[in-house]
């Protein structure tokens, strides 16, 4: 399979499934597919950034390779499909101590950020909650940003904050 023709011949879930089937527990496969993820070609990358998802969620060793690079890919003006599907990778695993630093900044500013999207906001909520796990001091700034943002926010962010402030009892 041709991973990048399969990938521009349709977005959809039903697509995205089946390359990440073919991709299955394959290295150099998902190696391949990371080299389109960073490519920066809008709808390569897009739809790319789904099936890093899907195929990270069943396998996550085949992205610890990848971690810092995707990190730092943040930093540059990415698609939102790469933001929201990187994030939403990051809150469900744990990422290396030597990325907390970069990853707390970038998810701080996409949470204050008021042009980003409700899912990349909610996602960097979560992946700030599990740094704040090891980074207690970061807390209360957490908590200060989560409250300002509350009065305004949309219900899945308001129900995402509402559930990190109660799990953190107080100290959040």
């Amino acid at each position: 399979m041709n991973i990048r023709d399969e990938i521009l011949k349709e977005h959809s879930r039903k697509q995205s499934e089946k390359i990440a089937a073919y991709i299955g527990c394959d290295e150099k496969r998902f190696a391949e597919l990371m080299n389109l993820f960073f490519e920066n070609t809008y709808r390569v990358t897009q739809r790319a950034a789904w099936i890093v998802r899907i195929c990270a969620e069943r396998n996550q060793f085949l992205i610890e390779p990848f971690l810092s690079k995707m990190v730092n890919y943040l930093s540059c003006d990415v698609h939102d499909a790469v933001k929201r599907n990187t994030l939403g990778i990051f809150q469900s695993i744990e990422l290396p101590k030597k990325l907390w630093g970069k990853t707390t900044d970038l998810c701080f500013r996409f949470l204050m950020n008021s042009d980003e999207l409700i899912a990349l906001k909610i996602f960097a909520m979560t992946v700030l909650e599990n740094i704040c796990q090891h980074e207690p001091e970061l807390k209360n700034e957490l908590k200060l940003v989560i409250e300002n943002q509350l009065e305004n926010a949309s219900a899945g962010f308001k129900a995402r904050a509402k559930r990190i402030l109660k799990r953190a009892g107080t100290d959040l």
